[in-house]
């Protein structure tokens, strides 16, 4: 598969937390980093997302008494998981692993998402409430890009729904599998399951590697 001028690489959440030893660690998280960094290569745009909470976000299982990390709790805009506290402003875990930095170095911009306490932000394009846009849609298309290729954490949250906000803004959006790492299988299989309905693709990274060696 080739990448045309109207591509950019969307990476998501590349963050400590999300990698092993972080608060909301995904299995496998900082290995993909270095495969990451040759995809981020190849690409003359590429642009990140980070979370981004303070310590009163709504979707932390802390500020719920008695709720426990990995339930669903009924907010104002519907079901909301409960996540251990994770990516806080500034700190260690919020901050971009450090294996990545080749491709932080090389991002047109990031788009940081979920610092709206009262609303959590999986996607890229829209906060949990499916309404408020982040600005990256504005941003993608004043660069001219028609198609995103999606990586990073976690396949089944942060990367599934940046995918699904992708095509609802009317990009072509393609998912790097082995570029990203899910949290659960369940969630993997329900994510892969919603891709085929939207016609979202999915490809291993050595199909983009491969076309530009």
């Amino acid at each position: 598969m080739k990448i045309a001028p109207a591509d950019a690489l969307l990476v998501i959440d590349p963050q400590n937390d999300f990698c092993e030893g972080g608060a909301l660690a995904v299995s496998g998280g900082a290995a993909i980093m270095p495969l990451i960094n040759r995809l981020a290569e190849r690409f003359d745009r590429v642009i990140l997302t980070q979370d981004w909470h303070t310590p009163d976000q709504i979707s932390f299982a802390s500020n719920h008494p008695g709720a426990a990390p990995f339930t669903e709790i009924d907010v104002a805009y519907g079901r909301q998981m409960l996540w251990p506290d994770h990516c806080l402003q500034g700190s260690t875990g919020a901050d971009f692993h450090a294996d990545v930095a080749p491709t932080v170095q090389k991002a047109l911009a990031v788009i940081r998402k979920g610092y709206n306490p009262a609303v959590d932000s999986y996607s890229g394009f829209f906060e949990n409430d499916h309404r408020t846009p982040t600005g990256l849609a504005g941003m993608l298309r004043d660069l001219g890009v028609t198609r995103v290729f999606l990586a990073g954490l976690a396949f089944d949250y942060c990367v599934r729904f940046t995918a699904e906000g992708a095509v609802r803004e009317g990009f072509e959006a393609v998912v790097i599998s082995d570029a990203s790492r899910a949290i659960a299988p369940q969630t993997e299989a329900a994510a892969r399951e919603n891709f085929r309905a939207l016609g979202v693709a999915e490809i291993e990274a050595l199909a983009l590697l491969s076309a530009h060696s």
